[in-house]
C-alpha cells in the first residue's frame, strides 16, 4: 500500500505520521496515529486487540493494556469525529478489536497531475520593500491581484490557493516546505514589491515544492502606467515555469499579448486598492473608510467596473454585518453592482453579489436563483461565487446538505477561510449534524483562538443539543470579542433564557434597547431574547418587523431548531410567505 492514502476528507501521510482533514493538519498523538496507521494498512478487516498490542507495546510490559487501547482508540475517533455507536470510520468488534469500514484510496503515483488531480499553487503574500508601512496595502494588493492573474489563466490543470488563504501566512516564520505541506500544493511563490517615483519593482521566485528547487527567479520591472500588463506577465512567466503546463495555454495568452486594462486612472486605481484593503477589516469605521477610496475611484473613473463592484460589496458588508438596515443598504448597493455588470458582463462574482442583493432587498427568490445560475456558468470555482451560492441560495431554502457540499469545495481551495469553515459549521448544524457543526467550530479556534464567530458557531451547536449552560458560556465570550454587537447579545440572550437566567435575559433586552436608541439593531437580537424567555407573542411583533427590513439573521428561518415549537403557529407560516419561502395563498 502507498504511504500516502485518503479516505473520505481525510489524508494521512503513514511515512511521517500526520493526518490532515482538507488540507488542515490534525494533532494527533503517536499512538492514536500508530492505531489508524494499522487500521488503514487493513481496510475492511479485523484488526485484533493483540495485533495493536504488539503495535504499540511490543514486548514491553504493560499492565493496563486494555485502557490504554481504550484511550488511543478514543482520541484517534475524536480527530475524526467518529462514533463508537454510528460509526463512520472504526467499528468495535467486542472482545476482539477494531475495523476501518470507509473506503480507503492509496496514492500511487508521485505527482499531482499523475493522481489525477490539479497542481496546486500557493502564492505567499509579497514583502513590502520600501521600507514605508504606508505602502504596505500596495505589497498585499500587488499578492491579491497576481493571485487573481494566475486564476483567470485558461488552464484546468492549475489550482491556485485563496486570497484569504494566502494572506493567513503574511509575517510567518513558518518554511516554504512546511506551509506547502500544510495546504498540500505543489508549488509556491515569493516575491516583494518596491513602488517609488511612478515606477514599481517586483522580485518573484516560483519554488517545487518536492525538492524545494527554485524553478524559476526574476525582476519584473516596470512604469506604474503598466501595472496590469506587469501583472498579466507575471501571472504567465509563473504558469509557463510550472513542468506540464506551459503547454496548455493557448498561444495568445503565452505570447503575452495587449490586456484589457481595468481603468487608465491610476489615482483611481490606488483609491481602490486602498478601499479593498479598508473593506477586508470589516468594522463600521473602516467599511467607512473603504466607502470614500471607492466613491474617489468611481468620481476619477465612473466606468471603473471593479471599483463599482467593490463599492456594491462594502454596502453589502454593511447590511450583512447589521451595520445599518438590510434594505438600506441593498438599496445603496445594488445600483452599483448593476452598474458593474454593465460595464463587465464576465465578472462571476459580481453576478453572485447581484444574487445576493436580490435576496437581501426583496426576497427575490427568482432573480437569486438567475444571477448565481450566471456565476457558476462564468466561474463555477470561484470560492467567492461558492460561499454567495450556498449563503443566498441554498440555506434560506434548508438546502444544508448542499450547502455543506459547497462549502466544503470552497475549503479546497480556500482551506484557512475562517468565513468559509464558520458558514461550513453553521450549515452542518442547522442540518442537524451537530457535533460535526461542533467540530468544525474547533477547527476555527485551531486557526484563530480569537475569532468570536468560532464560539458562536460551538454556542449554537450546544444549544441545539439542549446543552444550554454549555451555550451560554460560549455565547459570552463571542460578545466580548465581537465588541459587544447586537447580534452577538441577541444570541446570548436567546440561549440564557432557555437556560432559565431570566434575569440576565432582561438584561440584554435593555442594553439592546440602549443600542437601538442609538442606532440599527437586528430586529432578530428582540425576537431571539423573547423566544428564549418564552414570551412567542412579542417574539411574533419583533419576527414581523425582521421580515419588513429583510433582516439577514432570519435567512435561515426554515432550518434553526429552536423555531421547531413555533412552526405549526400560523404566524409563522405568514411570515415564510412574507419571505416568499412559501407560496401565497
Amino acid at each position: 500500500m502507498s504511504h500516502l492514502v485518503r479516505f473520505d476528507c481525510f489524508e494521512a501521510d503513514l511515512d511521517v505520521g500526520q493526518l490532515r482533514k482538507r488540507g488542515i493538519r490534525i494533532p494527533l498523538r503517536d499512538q492514536p496515529f500508530q492505531v489508524l496507521t494499522s487500521l488503514l494498512e487493513h481496510p475492511g478487516q479485523l484488526v485484533t486487540r493483540e495485533d495493536l498490542r504488539q503495535q504499540l507495546w511490543r514486548d514491553r510490559v504493560f499492565v493496563d493494556f486494555d485502557n490504554g487501547l481504550n484511550i488511543a482508540v478514543a482520541r484517534l475517533r475524536g480527530a475524526l469525529n467518529d462514533s463508537a455507536e454510528h460509526p463512520r470510520f472504526i467499528e468495535t468488534l467486542p472482545k476482539r478489536g477494531y475495523r476501518f469500514i470507509a473506503e480507503v484510496h492509496p496514492v500511487l503515483l508521485p505527482s499531482a497531475e499523475d493522481a489525477g488531480r490539479r497542481t496546486r499553487l500557493l502564492v505567499l503574500p509579497f514583502v513590502n520593500l520600501s521600507g514605508d508601512p504606508g505602502e504596505e496595502y500596495f505589497s498585499d494588493a500587488m499578492t491579491d491581484e497576481i493571485i487573481t492573474a494566475i486564476a483567470a489563466l485558461p488552464t484546468q490543470q492549475l489550482g491556485v490557493i485563496a486570497r484569504t488563504t494566502a494572506m493567513r501566512y503574511k509575517g510567518s516564520r513558518k518554511d516554504v516546505e512546511q506551509i506547502a505541506h500544510e495546504l498540500a500544493v505543489d508549488y509556491v511563490v515569493e516575491g516583494g514589491v518596491r513602488r517609488a517615483e511612478g515606477r514599481m519593482a517586483i522580485n518573484i521566485q516560483l519554488i517545487q515544492v518536492t525538492d524545494q528547487t527554485h524553478l524559476f527567479a526574476r525582476k519584473f520591472d516596470a512604469a506604474m502606467a503598466d501595472v496590469f500588463q506587469l501583472q498579466s506577465t507575471i501571472a504567465q512567466a509563473i504558469a509557463a515555469h510550472i513542468p506540464g503546463l506551459a503547454g496548455k495555454l493557448i498561444p495568445a495568452i503565452q505570447a503575452g499579448g495587449p490586456i484589457r486594462r481595468p481603468t487608465e486612472n491610476l489615482v483611481a486605481y490606488n483609491e481602490y486598492l486602498q478601499g479593498r484593503h479598508e473593506m477586508a477589516k470589516m468594522t463600521p469605521a473602516s467599511l467607512d473608510a473603504a466607502r470614500q477610496h471607492l466613491e474617489k475611484a468611481i468620481a476619477g473613473d465612473p466606468e471603473f467596473a471593479l471599483a463599482h463592484d467593490a463599492l456594491a460589496e462594502t454596502h453589502w458588508y454593511f447590511g450583512y454585518l447589521g451595520f445599518v438596515a438590510p434594505r438600506q443598504a441593498a438599496s445603496a448597493g445594488i445600483v452599483h453592482a448593476l452598474r458593474a455588470i454593465e460595464l463587465d458582463t464576465s465578472r462571476a462574482e459580481t453576478h453572485a453579489l447581484l444574487g445576493e442583493f436580490h435576496r437581501m432587498g426583496a426576497y427575490n427568490w427568482g432573480e437569486v436563483e438567475h444571477e448565481m445560475a450566471l456565476a457558476r456558468r462564468l466561474d463555477r470555482n470561484s470560492p467567492l461565487v461558492r460561499l454567495r451560492h450556498a449563503l443566498a441560495c441554498l440555506m434560506p431554502h434548508n438546502r444544508m446538505e448542499e450547502a455543506a457540499s459547497e462549502l466544503e469545495e470552497l475549503l479546497d481551495l480556500d482551506p484557512l477561510s475562517l468565513v468559509g469553515r464558520f458558514w461550513l459549521a453553521i450549515a452542518l448544524v442547522l442540518g442537524r449534524q451537530y457535533e460535526r457543526g461542533i467540530e468544525e467550530g474547533r477547527r476555527l479556534l485551531a486557526l484563530d483562538p480569537n475569532y468570536y464567530a468560532a464560539y458562536f458557531a460551538i454556542a449554537v451547536g450546544h444549544r441545539s443539543q439542549g446543552r444550554y449552560a454549555e451555550a451560554v458560556a460560549f455565547h459570552r465570550r463571542a460578545v466580548e470579542l465581537s465588541g459587544g454587537t447586537a447580534a452577538m447579545w441577541g444570541w446570548l440572550g436567546l440561549s440564557l433564557g432557555l437556560a432559565n437566567e431570566t434575569a440576565e435575559a432582561r438584561d440584554v433586552l435593555r442594553r439592546l434597547s440602549e443600542m437601538l436608541a442609538k442606532g440599527y439593531v437586528p430586529p432578530t437580537s428582540f425576537a431571539w431574547t423573547h423566544l428564549g424567555l418564552g414570551e412567542i407573542d412579542t417574539a411574533f411583533e419583533w419576527l414581523n418587523r425582521a421580515v419588513e427590513v429583510c433582516d439577514q439573521l432570519l435567512m435561515p428561518i426554515k432550518s434553526y431548531p429552536f423555531l421547531d415549537p413555533i412552526r405549526a403557529d400560523p404566524r409563522f407560516v405568514g411570515l415564510l410567505r412574507k419571505m416568499n419561502l412559501e407560496p401565497q395563498t
